[in-house]
């Protein structure tokens, strides 16, 4: 008997979800998206401008085994349900998969849920729909913007001025990161003074700060202003005014993606990349008790709503674990935003009963460290606010007037359970009256001077560019990557500092592009995706008035940027007498020959970036047809290979030369430093010892 087919994009969700269901489903992953735009047609851009910007397909590159076993189970199921991620991403995959699949995109066969436990799951396969194409459609337009500006940019700047990349969202980030390096540097420090006095009085002693002169603030400019007030200070020095307020402190709403980022950022040290990998883990599923349950909500969510049901479980908790009085009066309703998916909820605990304690031990140390958080910000933000006790003490000396405040916690409130935050008490005597008179013990002027204003830290940047409306909070950790590897900025001190490459990279589109990569264009365009997946715009005429605006812009630029030369280095090649320079890879700087291609010579111990395939002059063993090349990593090691491959895998760890080993026939490489000639063939190795050159 045939199954109902349930296809996810997560392989560790597909078997929580599998668990869930029971024996008449059986659930497959797509292990992300299965296709992405091809490079075909003019520019690469794999889309038909000319006609309404009609999208050419191509399988995601190692999925053929994937999208032929979804096939397979597809053809034989008995219906098929596309349960991906809900958002627009999951929606278009969704769609992707119907349409590779030959699935009727007009069924309801759309399962959508927020949580990953059996009830969510349960009964969101009650309720399929039809899969949403506005959702598609928006996703489609911004893969296609983000194609065409990064094509078409990416490969101007290469051109021209050696940059690696440019991109619709990246380039408006470094544009925020080099302007406030430009005002660190116009930033002129100055001086100024503080004074504070240190009184007794009733066995007590308060710490003041000089604040007014007669009756306005006092600002101290230099040492000389400072210490004529030093000295016309005098007794008697009287106690004038005690105020006491309460304060409430009340607690912040729960997490959306971008405030979960931030505050992993500043209170865990996670960057946004790790952040997100790690809310992915707990959101696809852990093993609780022999049992497979996501310990949160999805976690890509711009809505602060909480759930009815989470709600009334949450405040029951509270009220049973601390007490009635720790009860806030919150309805989870959360504060609407006009970009808000609606039928999201914020991220919290798919229970408030998994408390952080009780699951530590099925948790790997982030993942404990990150579901801490979320669930002590999901629980404080239905407890009741927190009082403190401000007290502010005001001591006269004439015409001048010192101030001391502190403040005491009277009820913990939310704080009982948000243990990322706390409240410092600072007490003050609590025996002083108005009148009383103190004495002076001390009278201390101190130097201070103003500050730059603080490079970016991730979590501040992120901020920025919600605030500013750039981008989504899904893209946020790719767009820190990609400056980062683009070489664009470096971090010092967990801050973003731009790199000359980066300054030179933003003045030039600055320069050129200033109508549509800034600030206010970015976050137009996020409006605009926005009102397609909502309906309420057709998605090929927006992208039409953006390519009518973009492509005479690129043209201008192509005609009229300065293509900057190569940096001689003061040397020339030893192959062919052309000057070496400076040219840029992908992985940072190398010096070669500035004849290339002709020569293709590169500066001994100057490999570090080398992208280009540079020849040893060595034919391949293997398949007897291609070269041995340089080669490069992922990770970043250099490797020599053939340059056939694929369709020769011949590869080596060490440089190899043209000649064999007297025992296995195999090519000797140089190894190590001294570049010992060597047999790379371990079992040949142990027979002899290394090859005299």
């Amino acid at each position: 008997m045939s199954k109902k087919l349930v296809i996810v994009e997560s392989p560790a969700k597909a078997k929580t979800i599998e668990n869930y269901l029971g024996k008449d489903y059986v659930v497959l992953s797509s292990v992300g998206h299965i296709r992405d735009l091809a490079t075909t047609g003019p520019g690469g851009l794999g889309v038909d401008v000319e006609n309404q910007f009609a999208a050419n397909y191509k399988n995601a590159t190692g999925k053929s085994k994937v999208i032929k076993e979804l096939k397979h189970a597809a053809k034989n199921a008995e219906f098929v349900y596309l349960a991906t991620d809900p958002d627009r991403e999951g929606e278009a995959i969704s769609w992707h998969l119907a349409d590779v699949l030959e699935v009727d995109v007009d069924l309801k066969n759309r399962v959508v849920f927020n949580e990953i436990t059996k009830n969510a799951v349960v009964d969101a396969f009650k309720a399929p729909r039809k899969i949403d194409m506005d959702l598609v459609r928006s996703q489609e337009s911004r893969r296609i913007v983000d194609r065409i500006i990064g094509f078409k940019l990416s490969k101007l700047l290469q051109n021209k001025i050696k940059s690696k990349s440019a991109g619709r969202v990246q380039s408006v980030a470094l544009r925020l990161i080099v302007e406030k390096e430009r005002e660190i540097q116009a930033f002129i420090s100055e001086e100024y003074w503080h004074i504070h006095g240190i009184f007794g009085a009733a066995h007590a002693q308060i710490e003041a700060e000089l604040t007014k002169f007669e009756g306005k603030k006092l600002a101290i400019a230099n040492e000389a202003e400072a210490m004529t007030h030093v000295h016309a200070l005098a007794a008697p020095y009287v106690i004038d005014k005690i105020e006491k307020k309460n304060r409430k402190k009340s607690p912040k709403p729960p997490f959306i993606t971008s405030t979960l980022q931030q505050e992993a950022s500043s209170k865990l040290g996670f960057n946004a990349r790790k952040t997100m990998s790690t809310a992915q883990k707990l959101y696809e599923g852990v093993s609780v008790g022999g049992e497979a349950v996501g310990l949160i909500t999805y976690m890509r969510t711009d809505s602060t709503r909480l759930s009815d049901l989470f709600v009334g479980e949450a405040k029951d908790f509270i009220g049973q674990q601390y007490g009635e009085t720790f009860v806030g009066k919150g309805t989870g309703a959360g504060k609407k935003s006009k970009n808000a998916q609606e039928a999201h909820e914020a991220i919290r605990p798919s229970s408030v009963m998994r408390t952080p304690e009780s699951v530590k031990s099925h948790l790997k140390p982030d993942e404990f460290k990150l579901y801490k958080l979320i669930w002590e910000r999901a629980v404080a933000s239905l407890m009741a606010d927190a009082m403190v006790e401000a007290t502010s003490i005001d001591i006269t000396s004439g015409a001048y007037n010192f101030r001391a405040n502190g403040q005491i916690l009277v009820f913990d409130g939310y704080l009982k359970v948000y243990s990322f935050e706390n409240t410092k008490n600072e007490m003050l005597p609590t025996d002083l009256t108005e009148g009383m008179e103190v004495m002076n013990q001390s009278m201390t002027p101190t130097q201070h001077f103003t500050q730059p204003p603080a490079r970016y830290s991730e979590a501040r940047l992120i901020r920025e560019m919600e605030e500013l409306g750039i981008g989504r909070p899904s893209t946020y950790a790719q767009t820190m990557d990609t400056l980062k590897a683009r070489g664009y900025v470096n971090l010092e001190e967990r801050r973003f500092k731009p790199t000359e490459q980066g300054i030179l990279t933003s003045d030039k589109l600055e320069e050129f592009f200033s109508n549509l990569i800034n600030v206010e264009y970015t976050a137009k365009m996020e409006d605009d995706l926005d009102e397609i997946a909502r309906g309420e715009k057709v998605w090929h005429v927006e992208l039409k008035d953006f390519y009518d605006r973009f492509i005479p812009l690129v043209e201008h630029a192509t005609e009229n940027m300065e293509k900057i030369a190569p940096k001689e280095v003061g040397e020339d090649c030893p192959d062919c007498g052309h000057p070496l320079v400076v040219r840029r890879g992908r992985y940072g700087e190398f010096v070669a020959c500035s004849n290339y291609p002709a020569c293709t010579h590169i500066k001994k111990d100057a490999t570090e970036g080398v992208t280009e395939d540079t020849g040893t002059g060595v034919t391949c063993p293997k398949c007897q047809e291609g070269e041995v090349v340089l080669k490069r990593s992922k990770r970043g090691r250099i490797f020599y290979g053939c340059n056939q491959y694929p369709k020769c895998d011949q590869a080596y760890w060490n440089k190899p030369i043209d000649q064999t080993c007297p025992h296995c026939k195999g090519l000797l490489v140089l190894k190590g430093k001294d570049e010992k000639i060597t047999c790379p063939n371990k079992a040949c190795d142990d027979k002899h010892e290394p090859v005299q050159a």
